[in-house]
């Protein structure tokens, strides 16, 4: 399995941040975590990220559906910034929608699709040892 320095969440519903910071904790394969509530607020945080020369995040947790920007918005907008760094980005939603999962293939992340509710299990078989 590898070992994760930063791990990013997308994700504007308190509980489930709560429930899926506790499991990457649990799994002891990420060192921190970086919150955002939003797609805005990530594209925003991410892009400072880069602007200071820092190390983005390798790994993104990214709910489609939240206020401000939801998760298609800022896919839209993060793949228009140059990034060197390998990173993998997850879609944790409740939607099991075809139409969502499709649209998921467009970015080429149809593969790292996941419906809620996440488990400790599923997060390590889909993330940890993809």
């Amino acid at each position: 399995m590898k070992k994760i320095n930063l791990a990013c969440i997308i994700e504007d519903d308190p509980t489930h941040v709560y429930i899926t910071k506790r499991f990457l904790n649990l799994s002891g394969l990420v060192e921190s975590v970086l919150i955002c509530s939003n797609g805005k607020d990530a594209f925003d945080k991410l892009k400072s990220i880069i602007a200071n020369g820092e190390k983005l995040p390798e790994l993104i947790l990214l709910d489609l559906n939240m206020p401000i920007w939801d998760g298609w918005q800022f896919l839209d907008a993060f793949k228009t910034i140059p990034v060197e760094q390998k990173l993998e980005i997850f879609i944790v939603t409740s939607s099991d929608s075809e139409a969502d999962k499709r649209r998921a293939e467009e970015y080429n992340i149809n593969s790292n699709y996941i419906v809620k509710p996440i488990t400790l299990e599923k997060l390590k078989e889909t993330v940890f040892e993809a």
